[in-house]
């Protein structure tokens, strides 16, 4: 009897419908001779409706972390109940656990904790004793018992931890689409499903704007080499299996476009080019918990000995930035001057094939001049090449990309 982990997000518990649809395919899976856990997201809006509460009796005083993830945890927390209830209604045999039940034990962090051992013996016993686990997916406690939550995305990070602990044939992660694709969906209208993908090239996809997975979720599969499958929970359509590399996968030199909107170009001018200045600058960008992207220093000018540094944050931090840049302002240089401008996307291209192929840059560069797009800002990796654009041109921008590349309805372009 194989054992298989399967995830189910808000979208696909959203409703009491949707819970017994959840059901229904868990038994379907039962009765295929595995045995089962569940973990389930709380239902859509629930989360939101949680924090508009807590902000709702605060006022202006910001609720306290440790107590935010007492609120919050209460959302997963009725989705198994619910979902452990369908199931024993239906003549099955369910038991719900929260993360701390589970045995999920996180550092002190509240509201973005880290998973640091999971005790995965009681989760074996119920098992063994004929039940499907239903696991609160998105929470887990500390050693001295105070409840956490690990931040968005959660409840994938649960589920991939859980089939890593527990030696599970296989982890399924549904949600509401049916699995990754070479763009986004709703802007490239032939965009094509992936079969499979690299734990890298999801990951370059994830920091660049593809929603499907988060990318701590992605990096802990990697680590412990848990395949997983990303697939629908609305039909029963195959998904995307998603696992190490293979020799196969090298002949495919671009698996595919990832675009992220709603990004800010910050850029500081006449910064003295000498050791320590860009420690200065990202040391006090960290300290303010900003998540940089691309970074660019251009070529110092040989006169003034100085230089211009311009990095990309989410268009909602560039306030905080430039607060969190003020204090080192001084050290920089006499005549520095910050320039934040938002209204731009960035764009990128992955494929694991890229490392042993030439020219992808070239092609991508000249797709996007015919297509009359500028690009402001170019960043590279071993896989994955990234520019920025005028964010009104984004869309247009990821259609002439992924048609030159031919990633569409057809097989993806080989090389």
């Amino acid at each position: 009897m194989s054992l298989i982990v399967q995830k189910y997000g808000g979208t696909s518990v959203g409703t009491p419908e949707r819970i017994r649809n959840v059901a229904r395919r868990i038994l379907d899976t039962r009765a295929e001779g595995h045995q089962v856990v569940a973990v389930v997201s709380a239902m859509s809006g629930v989360t939101n409706r949680l924090i508009e509460l807590a902000n709702e009796v605060t006022g202006e005083s910001e609720p306290t972390d440790r107590e935010m993830d007492v609120l919050l945890a209460t959302g997963e927390q009725t989705t198994i109940a619910l979902t452990a209830m369908c199931l024993n209604s239906m003549g099955s045999k369910a038991v719900s656990l929260t993360g701390a039940q589970a045995g999920i034990e996180t550092d002190g962090v509240h509201t973005k904790a880290r998973i640091s051992n999971i005790s995965p013996s009681g989760v074996h016993e119920l098992l063994n004793d004929g039940n499907i686990v239903i696991l609160a997916g998105f929470q887990g406690k500390t050693p001295d018992g105070k409840i956490t939550t690990l931040g968005r995305g959660g409840s994938d990070l649960t589920a991939i931890a859980m089939a890593a602990a527990i030696d599970a044939d296989l982890c399924q992660i549904f949600t509401d689409v049916d699995g990754v694709y070479t763009c986004d969906p709703r802007v490239v209208k032939d965009a094509r499903k992936l079969e499979e993908i690299s734990y890298d090239e999801l990951l370059e996809m994830a920091s660049s704007g593809t929603k499907v997975m988060q990318s701590r979720s992605v990096e802990f599969a990697k680590k412990f080499g848990v395949v997983f499958e990303v697939r629908s929970s609305l039909n029963r359509n195959s998904g995307t299996i998603v696992r190490e590399e293979t020799m196969s996968m090298e002949s495919v030199v671009i698996r595919g476009v990832s675009l992220e909107r709603e990004q800010a170009k910050v850029t500081i001018t006449g910064v003295g080019d000498h050791p320590g200045t860009a420690g200065k600058i990202f040391g006090a960008i960290s300290e303010a918990n900003i998540n940089v992207d691309m970074i660019v220093q251009n070529v110092s000018v040989s006169k003034t000995g100085t230089t211009d540094i311009s990095f990309t944050v989410h268009k909602n931090d560039i306030a905080k930035a430039e607060r969190a840049l003020q204090p080192v302002l001084v050290d920089l240089g006499e005549n520095v001057k910050i320039d934040a401008v938002d209204g731009i996307a960035k764009l990128s291209v992955v494929g694991i094939g890229m490392k042993s192929h030439s020219g992808v840059a070239a092609e991508m560069f000249a797709a996007l001049s015919n297509a009359g797009v500028n690009i402001e800002m170019i960043s590279t990796s071993e896989i994955k090449i990234t520019v920025t654009v005028a964010e009104h041109q984004i869309e247009e921008a990821a259609k002439a990309v992924h048609a030159a590349f031919e990633l569409g309805d057809s097989p993806i372009k080989e090389r």
